[in-house]
């Protein structure tokens, strides 16, 4: 992976990414914004400024105008919100690198924000909730994590609450960005075959000389942004000292289980070991749980492991959509709980070891093929852990990681004291045991 990382005099990480490809790129601009960083008055804030970026900005003043332009140029673009972060990315050919970043630049540091604009949006961001809770897959792993992080922000939804959207303001989303929005706080990614010949301003010179100019257009439109300190978050306190459970009773042809417990942070040191022990447990077709509930006893059409790191804390997770049955549901529930003890107790073969951790290996060598998830991965590590880490470096701890590592790891995750268990399914609570 052949990157350079530069950061301007405002504060601004950016890291040009050439993949020596085709002559497209992605440009990712990530913010450390997300709804952890929010409290019960402005929940859903993250998630309702990213839409609002959209609407309109000083140079582009309305949706359609942005939407034209970028779809003009052959280009998609969009964004997304999670618990810590939030991300505006476009996809372009670098033939139209200039437009491309002066969009994005105009967007997110001067969006127009206009009050009926916003009135218009609450009716969106009302019908995305509605329809998240029409989809039980996605509700059940929101009350997973009320259930996790209970009375804390990384419980909140992201997209918020109908109550809480309804009352924002124009101001509320000044005072966000004054918050949040700080070019400090702020990772530029540009991802592609930058180095390709082109017909463009740009042609005919060296592979150094292309990045110096991508860097000038950059330069050009992110420097005047001023920075700031920004807002912190609350730290997640685990006082958990028993199993918690939450069950949701909604008509639905299929019960949905997220099953689990307290995982590591982004820069825990074992973190790749619990990668591997979750890709044992459900990260394909071939692992076990797949193998267990699926292929040996047919309860359940989908079901998967792995985990969800934050910068403080995390979780690790088995999903699963199971037959809407009481007896079915408890012998899933308890079968996935015996394949995280046999684990814990030593269970556990060579092949399994070695083939989890090719799997873990090539996902992450097949995620960076496309500009959009290697602009992501170079971003994430950047913003969270502080430096980008080459894939070959991740591969290598992978290689290393042993049997009894996974073993270790596992008797200290899979503490029943330490279960958290949200199912959403028609059947009532107490039919359910765990």
């Amino acid at each position: 992976m052949i990157h350079q990382t530069f950061t301007l005099k405002n504060g601004l990480s950016v890291v040009l990414v050439d993949t020596k490809t085709f002559p497209t790129f992605t440009a990712m601009l990530l913010v450390g914004a997300g709804s952890r960083y929010e409290n019960k008055e402005n929940n859903g804030v993250a998630h309702f400024f990213e839409h609002m970026a959209f609407k309109g900005s000083k140079k582009y003043p309305n949706a359609l105008l942005l939407s034209s332009i970028i779809e003009g140029l052959g280009g998609i673009f969009n964004a997304f919100t999670t618990k810590d972060h939030t991300g505006y990315w476009i996809k372009a050919p670098l033939f139209h690198f200039e437009t491309v970043v002066d969009v994005l630049a105009d967007m997110i540091q001067n969006p127009l924000l206009f009050p009926e604009e916003i009135e218009r949006e609450k009716g969106v961001i009302i019908e995305e909730i509605n329809m998240y809770e029409d989809e039980p897959q996605y509700k059940v792993w929101e009350l997973f994590e009320e259930l996790l992080f209970k009375n804390h922000p990384l419980g909140y939804p992201t997209t918020g609450y109908k109550e809480t959207v309804g009352k924002f303001t124009r101001q509320t989303f000044l005072d966000y960005m004054e918050n949040l929005y700080k070019p400090s706080n702020v990772v530029l990614v540009i991802a592609g075959g930058l180095s390709i010949n082109q017909k463009s301003k740009i042609k005919n010179q060296n592979d150094t000389s292309k990045l110096k100019n991508f860097l000038n257009i950059i330069e050009k439109n992110f420097s005047s942004w001023k920075d700031g300190q920004k807002a912190s978050f609350l730290n997640f306190s685990d006082n958990q000292n028993s199993p918690q459970i939450l069950i949701k009773t909604k008509k639905t042809e299929q019960a949905h289980l997220v099953l689990g417990y307290r995982g590591l942070s982004y820069t825990d040191k074992k973190r790749y070991v619990q990668s591997v022990l979750m890709t044992i447990l459900g990260g394909g077709m071939s692992c076990r749980l797949f193998y267990q509930l699926r292929e040996r006893r047919g309860l359940c059409y989908y079901i998967h492991s792995g985990s969800e790191p934050f910068s403080d804390t995390g979780y690790v997770y088995t999903r699963a959509g199971l037959t809407a049955d009481a007896k079915k549901i408890n012998e899933a529930i308890k079968v996935i709980i015996d394949e995280h003890q046999k684990i814990a107790e030593g269970e556990l073969k060579d092949e399994e070891v070695k083939k989890a951790k090719e799997m873990v290996k090539g996902r992450l060598i097949l995620s960076l093929e496309d500009t959009h998830d290697l602009a992501s991965f170079v971003g994430r590590k950047l913003i969270f852990e502080g430096k980008i880490v080459e894939p070959q470096e991740i591969i290598k701890k992978i290689d290393a990681i042993t049997r009894e590592e996974i073993i270790d790891l596992a008797k200290k995750l899979f503490v029943k004291e330490k279960l958290n268990l949200a199912l959403l399914s028609p059947i009532t609570e107490d039919k359910i045991k765990v």
